[in-house]
């Protein structure tokens, strides 16, 4: 398994917003990289006999009917809001454009 590098994981760190010092750079990589290990070493333990699952046990839907009710119109709905724009809620923009 190729090793995961300090500047792969300054990269995933970016992508995730997420602002780390050189020291917590250098401490994550190697954790990384452990973890990867792990899961591939896991993933070479079921057989070809063993079925591919998402959960040990079998699950039951209990999701309700979707059942159409009356609800709010839009102008209803965006009575009470500060700011409206375009029948829609109207909030400050958070994230930027640099990615």
């Amino acid at each position: 398994m190729p090793e995961i590098t300090r500047d792969e994981v300054a990269h995933l760190a970016d992508l995730a917003r997420i602002d780390l010092s050189d020291a917590e750079l250098d401490h994550l990589a190697p954790q990384l990289q452990v973890i990867l290990e792990s899961v591939a070493s896991i993933q070479g333990l079921a057989g070809d006999d063993v079925p591919a699952t998402s959960h040990p046990l079998p699950l039951t839907n209990v999701f309700r009917e979707d059942i159409v009710t009356p609800s709010l119109t839009p102008e209803q709905a965006l009575s009470g809001a500060p700011s409206v724009e375009e029948q829609r809620f109207a909030v400050p923009r958070i994230l930027g454009d640099e990615q």
